[in-house]
């Protein structure tokens, strides 16, 4: 096998000469040398079989296209990977590293975990060229799983490609997405019940669930729960019965309004502690595809926790104010209300956010965890010291390599970006180098964070406000514990502002408490009804405002 390894490089760009003169005989990071031996690199299956060489020196010492000794040497099967980053100039790639005879090889790449699948990304419209491995590294540090990162320079057919990832693909793995590998064979018992990874993104005619319920009421989308883990080709009759009931079983809770309990409420189905995490990233970055594209659901067994986890996080390139389009470049703003709220998105975009998102973040308990943990965050992980101190550590290693990179690819600021799909830029005015790139992205994190920090107390445990937009309809929701000793909560919901009058009776008409008899803005709101001084029985609660009224009854068991 042969490669070539020459100190200067000729490179094309979009039909024209694009940069010249690319000097690369070493590097401070790992070389990653692919040889398709003159076949072009699909977009799908069937991939084609290529040679692959890495230069590695795992003692820290500089790595050069001389060195004789290779950290892997031998074959791969690839291919171009990505929907709309597939049209872009430059690509980014899925592989598996192979034996000779064809079959799987797992290897330790680059330090990071055996594994066979792999995923070499191009951080092409993200000129910092950190997005990704920025937030990865936050999931991890929160307690999360996100795949593990290494930079790296490419030569592929020996033209200089520039800086990409080493990444570790989402998968079933003990390294991984650490849950049970769901043969075709478990279909029944504790078996049957985890081993699932699904997903919510573009490709909407992947095998999957089909959600039951619109993103919002007055939607025609059809919101789909790919099967990503066991695939659709994959899944057995048994497994996907079984997968379909539980989301089904959850979505019914989540839309009928009964949710909230603690115990038989969505707890029982969600590890709440991801969603919390997975919201607070999303938001903190403003995601543009954040809640609705890459992403992901995993489900354990039930002997082993048995709860829906959001997550791992993916493609967050479109993040930290990088995209120009859903408001997602301002650093006001809850992106998820956007999303489920702004008529302008809804009635123009196809790709929508389940609805349940929603209702987690009206629900007042989901609100207080939420703010609980971005107060713990904010001490430590998401404190601006610490957020800088990553950024300037990643700017740091790519100083040397980011000189080569531009010279093939757009420049931090450029808005010709070529071929393929990209968003509008706002920022390229205050942008002229690499290091512009990264202070601006600094200074939209600090904006950001300020933003939660002041609006994220107005989250209440008690009140949904304004923020949250008003509900459609007038509502009473059943009491929460019922029955209960000694108290209860009592919610209710207005689409406008009223008077509203909420009373307890007892079985013989007999009026025992007014719980309240004030103006309410629109919104969700509760009240507690506390029967310390009352014997059991049955109670009756009614909700009266001048045009809605309604009665329901509660049990108190003492």
């Amino acid at each position: 096998m042969t490669f070539f390894r020459a100190a200067i490089f000729s490179f094309l760009f979009c039909g024209s000469v694009y940069a010249q003169g690319v000097e690369l005989t070493s590097s401070n990071l790992p070389i990653v040398i692919i040889n398709t031996e003159g076949q072009s690199i699909p977009m799908d299956n069937p991939r084609i079989i290529a040679d692959l060489q890495v230069i590695f020196d795992e003692n820290g010492s500089r790595n050069n296209l001389t060195d004789t000794e290779d950290h892997y040497n031998g074959k791969i099967s690839i291919e171009i990977r990505g929907e709309s980053s597939a049209g872009w100039d430059i690509k980014s790639y899925s592989f598996e590293t192979k034996n000779e005879d064809g079959s799987n090889r797992n290897v330790s790449l680059l330090g990071l975990p055996e594994e066979n699948d792999w995923i070499l990304h191009a951080p092409y419209y993200d000129r910092s060229l950190i997005r990704n491995a920025l937030i990865y590294n936050l999931s991890r540090e929160m307690g999360w799983y996100a795949s593990r990162t290494v930079y790296c320079e490419v030569i592929l057919n020996d033209v200089y490609q520039g800086i990409y990832m080493l990444m570790e693909k989402i998968k079933r793995d003990k390294n991984r997405v650490d849950i049970a590998t769901l043969s075709p064979d478990e279909i029944s018992g504790d078996d049957v019940t985890g081993g699932y990874i699904l997903r919510v993104d573009k490709e909407g005619w992947n095998p999957g669930i089909d959600s039951q319920y619109p993103p919002t009421e007055n939607s025609n989308v059809t919101l789909r729960y790919q099967y990503y883990e066991p695939k659709g080709d994959e899944i057995v009759a048994e497994q996907e019965a079984y997968i379909q009931r539980f989301m089904y079983d959850f979505e019914d809770l989540m839309h009928d309004g009964n949710y909230f309990d603690p115990i038989s409420g969505y707890s029982q189905y969600l590890d709440v502690d991801s969603f919390v995490d997975y919201m607070i990233l999303n938001e903190l970055s403003r995601n543009v595809d954040g809640y609705r594209l890459s992403s992901y659901l995993y489900k354990q067994k039930d002997s082993d926790g048995g709860k829906l986890v959001a997550g791992p996080v993916w493609d967050y390139n479109f993040s930290f104010g990088n995209a120009g389009y859903y408001e997602s470049e301002a650093t006001n703003g809850w992106q998820l209300l956007y999303f489920t709220d702004n008529q302008s998105f809804l009635q123009n975009d196809s790709f929508h956010v389940p609805f349940w998102w929603k209702v987690l973040f009206s629900d007042g308990d989901f609100r207080k965890k939420l703010r609980e943990r971005w107060s713990e965050l904010r001490e430590n992980t998401l404190s601006i010291d610490s957020l800088n101190a990553t950024i300037d550590q990643f700017a740091e290693s790519l100083s040397e390599a980011q000189v080569r990179n531009f010279q093939v690819r757009p420049e931090p600021g450029a808005t010709n970006l070529g071929g393929g799909w990209y968003p509008y830029d706002p920022r390229h005015e205050q942008i002229n180098s690499y290091e512009d790139e990264i202070s601006v992205t600094k200074n939209w994190i600090s904006d950001r964070i300020d933003w939660i920090d002041e609006n994220i107390n107005l989250l209440t445990s008690n009140e949904l406000d304004n923020t949250f937009g008003a509900p459609d309809s007038y509502s009473l929701e059943q009491n929460y514990p019922n029955p209960f000793n000694p108290s209860t909560i009592i919610r209710f919901s207005l689409p406008s502002s009223s008077f509203v009058q909420i009373k307890v009776f007892n079985i013989h008409g007999q009026l025992v408490q007014n719980l309240a008899s004030k103006t309410y803005n629109s919104g969700n709101h509760q009240v507690e009804f506390n029967a310390e001084n009352l014997s059991s029985g049955m109670y009756f609660y009614t909700l009266t405002t001048g045009t809605f009224s309604l009665t329901k009854k509660m049990l108190l068991v003492k």
